[in-house]
């Protein structure tokens, strides 16, 4: 890997046990998994060009087996990664860097969801699509999508990161608007697209601010002069600072959430996509970043209020809502708020943990919403009942005893312990009041179980991060972080513990409009939407949508 001697870094290859054999096997791996991206961003731009069917119907079959052959092609990668740990050097971290990538437990990690996620969706659009306008049109730009996004976790260099990012907003914008003729889809497309345009402006912003005090744009270069010159100065502040809006304006929080809320307007499967494996974007950019600076910085403390404050809107307007779908995407809010509060809080490996599992929930969420609305939940205006609450302190204390043995699956933040213990006790709560006594403790021993079973994936997923001391939160960060706990508390014990309350009623309607937080944003972009992006549907002359319309073929 990299090293530093006197201010000059280098690739380092560790000569010893690697072999020619070990070499070339691990080039070979590397080059087939660069060919792969690349030969589906080529099928996009055919799927785009042709006009006859038959050849579409075989791009999508193509398709499937690329994102197959990179699943098995990842998967392979982190294989050699653990047996060049274990037990001999591969040569497979050096090589790829020589080539521009950066296979690390990480990119690994994040390339496996996003292929899986990808070809599942593929699956499940074929026959979804099928017969609508919209057909032609998916593939090009999901592929672009998806290749975009494979590009920015693999990558070694900054600048191409930043370009990924600015490629995955462009590509999503127009699976956004492949109902562009729906009024609420070009209005969550302007939105997500000015959001877009902030969010790339800030991180090409603070990828030379990085450049400015390393001298490099190379992040393994990065890390290794770390040690060297410091990880702290006004450049580095200031660049956490857009690192900080970049992410939440990706992971759509307050105030900027409004378009997330509308692309339901989107089809299906545009939706289970942004949700499981673009939304999220922002929380990798730290995870990825996070070595760069020393300790918690100023976009640290942006991560936790921003954060913070959206996780308690999104999670009580995410339980008022009738609308299956609605739930979805309040729930998604609601989870990159947590997300960014743990990355906040210097809980890196749980902010990974909470990503990948998101992702594949909320990916299987969308694609089954049909079966969604069948699912028990229990209302405001049922009353919690005492066995309920008892089996609730139970499994929270169970919890918390469990924690106290095991600080450091929380980082040894008291706060996250608290919030995982808060997490459990809830998850007991919310079992319907009709339900039979067996299955309350079923729910209570599976609740009880999600410790140890976060112990297991935390020591899984803990290599696949740079490792760093455990730092101090300032004395303000800590008590806002409380805060946000206090009132979660509070608020589910008024809205739970008396339903029918006067108090109550009144938070389930105000909660119910998202506390109307997005209209300020949304009133700025309504006209913007109406115009730039063509409130009768896109131009004839732009082919992709023309031949979607039009069903012409050769």
């Amino acid at each position: 890997m990299y090293e530093c001697i006197n201010g000059k870094v280098g690739v380092k290859l560790k000569e010893p046990n690697m072999t020619t054999l070990t070499t070339t096997a691990s080039l070979v791996l590397l080059m087939a998994w660069l060919a792969l991206p690349v030969a589906l961003l080529a099928l996009a731009g055919f799927a785009n060009w042709t006009k006859n069917p038959l050849k579409l119907a075989h791009c999508w079959r193509l398709a499937e087996s690329g994102f197959r052959l990179l699943l098995l092609a990842t998967a392979t990668i982190g294989a050699v990664l653990l047996f060049d740990r274990l037990v001999f050097d591969t040569g497979l971290p050096e090589l790829g860097i020589r080539l521009g990538l950066y296979p690390d437990g990480l990119a690994v990690w994040m390339a496996l969801m996003v292929c899986f996620i990808a070809w599942v969706i593929l699956r499940y659009t074929r026959d979804y699509l099928r017969g609508d306008p919209a057909y032609n049109a998916f593939l090009p730009w999901f592929l672009t999508t998806v290749v975009s996004v494979l590009v920015l976790v693999f990558t070694d260099h900054l600048l191409v990161l930043a370009g990924a990012w600015v490629g995955v907003s462009l590509s999503l914008h127009q699976l956004l608007t492949l109902y562009a003729e729906r009024p609420q889809a070009r209005l969550a497309a302007a939105q997500k697209f000015i959001a877009s345009r902030l969010g790339d402006a800030a991180i090409l912003a603070a990828v030379l601010l990085i450049w400015n005090h390393y001298g490099s744009f190379r992040i393994p270069e990065i890390y290794a002069l770390g040690e060297h010159l410091g990880r702290e100065s006004q450049s580095l502040t200031i660049a956490s600072v857009l690192l900080a809006v970049a992410a939440a304006l990706k992971c759509a929080q307050l105030p900027f959430h409004g378009w997330l809320i509308r692309v339901m307007e989107a089809p299906t499967p545009v939706s289970a996509l942004l949700h499981a494996g673009v939304v999220n974007l922002g929380g990798f950019l730290w995870l990825r970043l996070f070595p760069v600076f020393e300790g918690f910085t100023a976009g640290h403390m942006i991560l936790l209020v921003v954060g913070g404050a959206t996780a308690i809107v999104a999670v009580f307007t995410m339980m008022t809502q009738n609308s299956a779908k609605h739930g979805l995407v309040w729930s998604t809010n609601a989870q990159m708020g947590f997300m960014l509060f743990e990355i906040a809080l210097g809980a890196y490996t749980l902010a990974l943990l909470h990503l990948l599992a998101h992702s594949l929930y909320k990916a299987h969420s969308f694609l089954a919403v049909g079966r969604t609305v069948k699912v028990s939940r229990i209302a405001f205006s049922e009353q919690i009942s005492k066995s309920q609450a008892g089996l609730a302190l139970l499994a929270s204390g169970l919890a918390a005893a469990l924690l106290w043995q095991a600080p450091q699956l929380v980082a040894h933040k008291p706060v996250l312990a608290a919030l995982l213990v808060f997490a459990v006790g809830a998850a007991v709560l919310g079992t319907p009041g009709a339900s039979q006594k067996g299955a309350r403790v079923v729910v209570l021993l599976l609740a009880v179980a999600l410790v140890p079973l976060y112990g297991v994936l935390n020591w899984l997923l803990s290599t696949a991060l740079p490792q760093i001391a455990h730092t101090a939160l300032p004395v303000g960060a800590e008590w806002f972080a409380w805060v946000v706990l206090a009132v979660l508390f509070v608020l589910s014990l008024l809205l739970f513990a008396r339903p029918q309350g006067v108090l109550a009623q009144k938070l389930h309607w105000h909660f119910s409009q998202g506390l109307y937080l997005d209209k300020p944003f949304e009133k700025l972009t309504r006209r913007w939407a109406q115009t730039w992006l063509n409130a009768h549907g896109k131009p004839a002359d732009m082919r992709l949508r023309h031949r979607a319309l039009t069903g012409e073929r050769s």
